[in-house]
């Protein structure tokens, strides 16, 4: 009997020991942290305490899909705050992977050029799998070109969740004026973009592919869901900007069947510009935009590289002369399939549309509860019996992450609605404001977060014509072919360093077998899926 025990003791420890890896937690201060970064190794979570810190270079730190590295600040209270530097970026991602930082506030103290967290450098820096969650990044302000988060090199399966980005020049910006340097595979959700002063987020179109070791070549999707991106009506010195930019996908070869799914967000008010463009491939479906009293709210067009696929379906539009736009044929396919539209000109351009329910901004209070222009007053829940109509058949969509989800992450029944809402009478969900969307809890892990997939009435994280509002004349320097919007950002500093993981790495201590075994295998299958693109 010893003797079995003695052999089950020797199972269980491999098991956990091939689970746990490391999975050391380290506590750091701003007079500790740089000497303890460069000890970090795959599971390892950096606690920093408050207070403030130089900027930090994450080089050289790579976690696994199933260990990531992780630094965090403290989770309440007084924040771990990074401060700009005129000399560089404040943190800077080079030749790292299945790394994360969570709950750090990044300061640009207006310092123009400083960018808050970028990966450049571009084929010389091998970055990918990289995980920016619940940070604050404020006082980036300087200029247009004063970037939140930046990419200048290949990258692929970034997850950027649950971020506020105050007061940007731009708040995201990923992949190069040029075409080169793609972005592949993101996921960008539950996020809050305020008060930029060009893009709250741009997505670069691409070039063929580069060749470089573990990039994606299957198709691949981009998700962008659950996002607040909101505007003021402050001028745009280096060009008026769409809130929201995506660019088209090589034509052929890796890549050329890649998509974005862009659902569940809100896009509020732009007053010279856009919403939504989009070329290449693209999915927009249950969102709400409010607020583009001079464009298309949606303005599907050839940009850089030729609309080749655009479904549109079950998005409310309000407070705009055109609702949806096509500027250019969509030779894959283009749908305009159950919207709720309050526009003078609802639809335009030539594309295939039904079961949509149109009327003007006057009359849209017969349809929903408060339509407005102002945050936090607006609510676009439709009244009862007013947005209904027979079934709609999304059986064309089926492809699409949550094609049966509404903005509120409710199953849409019978599929009778128009619009983000799939209900009538009094809204169950977020109310319209300028805070980070809220969904329901997440049942796999107790987190307030998305839902992961696992059967909740939360959002599923499995991943199963010309206009005069567009930007492709103008004469912005972040849209100039060859211009590097990192040119005043400096060489990264070498003696900093920062690192972050995808799942904190907990003690196993107290845990059954049973227990630590299914807390093991949970992780494993999160991060596995975050690793191939299925969240």
């Amino acid at each position: 009997m010893k003797t079995r025990c003695m052999q089950m003791g020797l199972v269980l420890a491999v098991v956990l020991g091939a689970f746990q890896v490391h999975a050391a937690d380290v506590a750091a201060t701003p007079e500790t942290y740089r000497a303890l970064l460069g000890t970090l190794v795959a599971g390892d979570t950096l606690q920093l305490a408050a207070g403030h810190y130089p900027r930090l270079n994450i080089a050289g730190l790579n976690g696994t899909a199933d260990a990531w590295i992780t630094i965090s600040g403290p989770t309440s209270g007084a924040p771990a705050v990074v401060d700009a530097d005129a000399c560089c970026n404040t943190v800077e991602i080079s030749n790292s992977s299945y790394v994360a930082v969570e709950h750090v506030t990044i300061d640009g103290q207006d310092i123009d050029g400083a960018f808050a967290i970028s990966a450049k450098d571009g084929a010389r820096n091998r970055v990918h799998n990289i995980r920016i969650e619940g940070c604050e990044i404020i006082n980036h302000h300087g200029s247009q070109q004063h970037n939140g988060i930046s990419t200048k090199t290949p990258t692929w399966g970034w997850i950027v969740r649950g971020n506020r980005i105050l007061n940007a020049g731009t708040g995201m910006y990923f992949g190069n004026s040029d075409g080169t340097f793609p972005f592949i595979g993101g996921l960008i959700e539950n996020n809050l973009v305020e008060n930029s002063i060009g893009y709250s987020m741009q997505i670069k179109w691409q070039l063929p592919r580069p060749d470089v070791q573990g990039m994606p070549t299957t198709p691949s999707t981009t998700i962008i869901r659950n996002n607040v991106f909101i505007k003021n009506d402050q001028p745009s010195p280096d060009g008026d900007r769409p809130n929201v930019l995506v660019g088209g996908f090589p034509q052929t070869g890796p890549g050329s069947q890649d998509r974005y799914e862009i659902y569940g967000n809100l896009f509020l008010n732009n007053p010279r510009e856009a919403l939504l463009q989009a070329s290449g491939r693209v999915s927009v479906h249950d969102n709400v935009f409010v607020g583009a009293p001079t464009t298309p709210a949606i303005l599907l067009r050839d940009h850089d590289l030729p609309l080749r696929q655009a479904w549109v379906y079950n998005n409310t539009i309000y407070g705009t002369p055109t609702g949806i736009a096509f500027g250019s044929a969509a030779p894959q396919g283009g749908a305009v399939v159950g919207n709720l539209i309050f526009a003078a000109t609802p639809i335009q351009g030539h594309v295939t549309q039904r079961d949509n329910i149109t009327d003007t901004v006057a009359n849209a209070a017969l349809y929903v509860k408060a339509p407005s222009t102002t945050a936090g007053a607006m609510d676009f829940y439709p009244l009862a019996g007013k947005a209904t109509g027979t079934a709609i058949d999304l059986s064309a969509f089926d492809g699409d992450t949550d094609v049966g989800i509404d903005f509120n992450g409710r199953n849409k029944g019978t599929f009778t609605f128009r619009g983000a809402y799939a209900g009538e009478g009094t809204n169950p969900g977020w109310p319209l404001n300028n805070t980070i969307k809220g969904l329901a809890a997440d049942e796999d892990d107790g987190d307030a977060g998305p839902d992961d997939g696992d059967g909740d009435a939360g959002p599923d994280d499995n991943n199963d014509g010309a206009d005069a509002g567009s930007d492709g004349a103008d004469a912005g320097s972040d849209d100039t072919a060859g211009a590097d919007d990192d040119a005043a950002a400096g060489a990264s500093d070498p003696g900093c360093s920062l690192t972050a993981t995808g799942t904190a790495a907990g003690s196993w201590c107290g845990l059954s077998f049973a227990a630590g075994l299914a807390l093991a295998n949970r992780r494993r299958r999160r991060e596995r899926a975050i690793a191939s693109g299925r969240r």
